[in-house]
């Protein structure tokens, strides 16, 4: 039975027809996440150790047009997010963007999605548990401990949280969100405070002199700027949050515009805006990547304790992303499951409503990342982190390629279009695409490591084709088990 069948009898019975979900892997979810907990999801998934961390390195290496390449990066990422937001309020789906693709663009589609997503934040989690253990190295209480065990600990405390309830996860993602902005807008503070006293920072005065003075707002020429964005798209991973958080509120038609269009004025405030005070108070070339641009600063005015605090922001960081990590790839799964992509245990949920199975997948490729930290606890987080942003790039294209299906739909007048809308359409779905697809390209400039990530790329091809041989009977099967339930 092909899927067009199964597509022309859901048309024909619809969700509300037949009261079921659109969905199969919808179904079974309480509804427990409030708007403050999905705005900070939002918050939280554009806030991260990219700007913490990495913005020191990409300060040095592009100087003050840093900003220019997160705002135009950052714009790419909005659109995204703004696409996935349309159709969530379409239909609400846990499934989110594998769910949708799985409508617009059949199973392969949803497979190819939703595999590569488990790749994405599988390796993120090692990348999470590895960078927690490192961090917590900072202080000497806990030298002594193995790296290996702290990356083990971290994971267990995590997957504690996320196996007890939904509204549990909120809880915590609220408040390492509510972390991680307070500790932006003080330091925003106290960089205003700064401009503003023209107080000595580190022997400079601050002011558009620290950029005149030092080759401009592009010190290195363009090219710098262009190679960066590659790690600037990156830093904006799990904006797509906000759509599968949605399929467990109870209002996503209100919770999930306002959460959306937040997120623009929040790119423009925390990371460019930051950047530019970071310019404005130290030269490019002072910053490292070694180290906090926030510590920099803040240990050139004479902050005592400016590395502990910012050391436990970025511990935040970390321990907030492994916690989204395995709260997504959970339901992620679980909509593959119910139309027999991914291993039959995924689908299992507990009495608190949890879909554990797949936790507890994913939680196990993250145990591979504890045997990394035991083996080679030099090299670890390099490694997973290059494998992960294979799985960003291809999410967010297939969020646009589904946003581009669902609109000539919609022009057919098969689907109705809700009112709040990705603007640009074509144009901005195909041009999003492009951007995407050249920042990936751009990793054939890095010979170390981006140019061998690249060269992953038919690796993962071959495991896909043929894990999709070694599952496309199952998907046959469960297409035309859910065609005569829709059809009874």
């Amino acid at each position: 039975m092909s899927k067009d069948a199964v597509h022309t009898a859901q048309v024909a019975a619809t969700p509300e027809a037949t009261g079921t979900p659109a969905d199969a892997g919808d179904a079974g979810y309480s509804k427990d996440l409030k708007h403050r907990h999905v705005n900070m999801i939002a918050i939280g998934g554009a806030i991260g150790t990219g700007l913490f961390l990495g913005a020191g390195g990409r300060l040095h290496d592009a100087g003050p047009a840093l900003a220019l390449a997160y705002l135009v990066c950052g714009v790419f990422a909005f659109f995204v997010v703004r696409a996935l937001g349309e159709l969530v309020l379409y239909r609400p789906s846990s499934g989110s963007f594998v769910s949708y693709a799985r409508e617009f663009l059949g199973e392969k589609g949803a497979y190819v999605a939703g595999w590569m997503y488990f790749l994405n934040w599988s390796t993120t989690g090692i990348a999470d548990i590895t960078a927690i253990a490192l961090y917590t190295h900072y202080w000497s209480l806990f030298t002594p401990v193995p790296q290996w065990v702290l990356a083990l600990i971290a994971l267990a405390v995590v997957l504690a949280v996320n196996l007890i309830s939904v509204k549990i996860f909120g809880e915590m993602e609220f408040w390492f969100a509510i972390v991680k902005v307070a500790t932006l807008v003080a330091f925003m503070c106290v960089g205003i405070f700064l401009l503003a006293t023209q107080h000595d920072v580190g022997g400079q005065t601050p002011g558009l002199s620290v950029v005149t003075d030092h080759g401009g707002v592009f010190p290195h020429g363009l090219m710098p700027v262009v190679l960066v964005m590659q790690g600037v798209i990156f830093a904006y991973a799990a904006l797509e949050l906000v759509g599968v958080a949605a399929g467990e509120t109870a209002e996503p038609e209100k919770v999930v515009p306002r959460a959306v269009n937040s997120i623009m004025w929040r790119v423009g405030l925390f990371y460019c805006g930051s950047v530019v005070l970071l310019a404005l108070l130290l030269p490019g070339s002072v910053y490292s990547v070694d180290e906090s641009p926030f510590v920099t600063v803040l240990s050139r005015i004479g902050v005592s304790g400016a590395g502990d605090v910012m050391n436990l922001v970025v511990l935040t960081a970390a321990m907030s992303s492994l916690n989204s990590g395995l709260y997504s790839t959970g339901r992620i799964l679980r909509s593959m499951a119910m139309a027999g992509s991914a291993p039959r245990f995924t689908r299992v949920m507990s009495r608190s409503q949890v879909p554990y199975g797949g936790i507890l997948l994913t939680c196990c490729v993250c145990v591979l990342g504890v045997v990394l930290n035991y083996l080679v606890p030099s090299q670890a987080f390099e490694i997973v982190l290059n494998v992960a942003s294979l799985g960003i790039v291809s999410t967010w294209v297939i969020i646009m390629i589904c946003h581009l299906v669902f609109v000539r739909r919609a022009k057919a007048g098969l689907v109705t279009r809700p009112s709040f809308r990705l603007p640009g359409s074509p144009v901005t779905e195909i041009a999003t695409v492009v951007f995407l697809l050249a920042c990936l390209g751009m990793m054939a400039n890095d010979p170390d490591v981006g140019r061998k990530t690249l060269l992953l790329i038919p690796v993962i091809g071959l495991l896909l084709v043929a894990g999709w041989f070694g599952v496309r009977r199952r998907v046959s099967r469960e297409a035309e088990q859910e065609l005569r339930d829709i059809t009874r």
